[in-house]
């Protein structure tokens, strides 16, 4: 069998159209329950991943697991059972406490649900929109004192905070870096403070998210490594070998070795060349009518609706313990030994025993 980081999965599936709706989401990903965790979908998940019957030639590899200094894992609220402490995580990162439309956060996951892992544990802290995170940053609105407060109170609970903030406007990019230094000062020296940061290969004039400059702000910065490919983009791996390389290759020029950790994905997507599922003009409706033979229409209350069977080709990429395997031995050629993976509970569960820490 070829032994590749692709898996092209063409499936002829018969299904009734999807009703036409607007569901106001640009990217409405499948829940992972659904899609990315164990079919039992159980609080008994974490014990029986070994269990699982693979659907297709499980190509694993040959050699020895790999070590890293560090390894970093996500572990969403209301899914912690998805973690289990014997996983070789040094460092534990919750997800998340999530600033809401007031400016506040309301609820701080509590660390006391992992009381029997070992490793340092770190609050996630998240900001869900572009102009959310603006009234967070900037200082004319005096929210950003409150948030920090409110996280040094937190902290107390925590070896750290990682700021995960992803939407930020490109005129906050000062008021960005001067948050993380006031939450510094907050927390101390004591306490670790890490960011998440979006993939780079290069550097870009006036980005948000320089490396160099947010560097010396942190103790660690995750570089999220995934999302190459997106629900809506051409269909592609999450996260290509090539890609990868040229990220870490870049990221080692501006960032110190004891502060970068690379970001894995434990996840896959799934593109089919059809998707009926949207909002349409009228003329679009008509099209498709005429396109799939629709001639006639029902009516409910007057309103006209129609149904048909269509064949549609899906195409996933997804990471197996193979594909995961071989990008943690380009990272550590390349002297990398810190790492960290989106998300616990999405992977292949025989992954487990090819990593070491050091």
């Amino acid at each position: 069998m070829k032994r590749t980081l692709i898996a092209l999965m063409e499936l002829c599936l018969m299904a009734v159209a999807l009703p036409v709706f607007s569901n106001g989401k640009k990217d409405d990903l499948v829940p992972d329950d659904a899609a990315l965790v164990t079919e039992e979908g159980s609080a008994e998940a974490t014990e029986t991943t070994e269990e699982i019957t693979m659907k297709y030639f499980h190509d694993l590899p040959t050699g020895d697991p790999v070590e890293f200094h560090e390894v970093w894992g996500y572990v969403m609220q209301d899914r912690e059972y998805e973690f289990n402490s014997k996983m070789p995580i040094t460092d534990l990162c919750y997800f998340s406490a999530d600033i809401d439309c007031y400016g506040e956060i309301d609820k701080i996951p509590n660390a006391a649900k992992f009381k029997n892992y070992k490793g340092r544990k770190h609050l996630v802290v998240t900001c869900e929109s572009r102009s959310l995170t603006h009234f967070v940053l900037d200082p004319q609105f005096g929210v950003s004192k409150k948030i920090i407060e409110t996280l040094g109170k937190a902290c107390s609970s925590y070896d750290g905070i990682q700021i995960d903030f992803e939407l930020i406007p490109k005129k906050d990019g000062e008021h960005f870096r001067n948050f993380i230094a006031a939450l510094r000062k907050r927390i101390g020296q004591e306490k670790w403070l890490t960011i998440a940061l979006p993939a780079r290969v290069k550097t870009l004039e006036n980005d948000v998210f320089d490396y160099t400059k947010i560097e010396p702000l942190v103790d660690r910065i995750i570089i999220m490594a995934y999302d190459e490919h997106w629900s809506t983009s051409k269909p592609g791996a999450v996260a290509s070998m090539d890609w990868c390389e040229r990220i870490a290759d870049y990221a080692k020029t501006v960032l110190p070795k004891k502060k970068l950790v690379m970001g894995l994905p434990f996840y896959g997507r799934t593109w089919q060349d059809e998707n009926y599922g949207k909002a349409w003009y009228f003329s679009g409706i008509n099209r498709i009518l005429g396109e799939n033979n629709m001639h006639t229409v029902e009516r409910e209350n007057s309103v006209p609706y129609f149904t048909f069977t269509k064949q549609i080709k899906v195409t996933g990429y997804f990471d197996d313990t193979f594909s995961l395997v071989a990008r943690l031995r380009m990272y550590a050629d390349k002297d990398i030994d810190r790492i960290a993976f989106w998300r616990i509970g999405q992977e292949d569960p025989s992954f487990w025993s090819w990593l070491k820490v050091k």
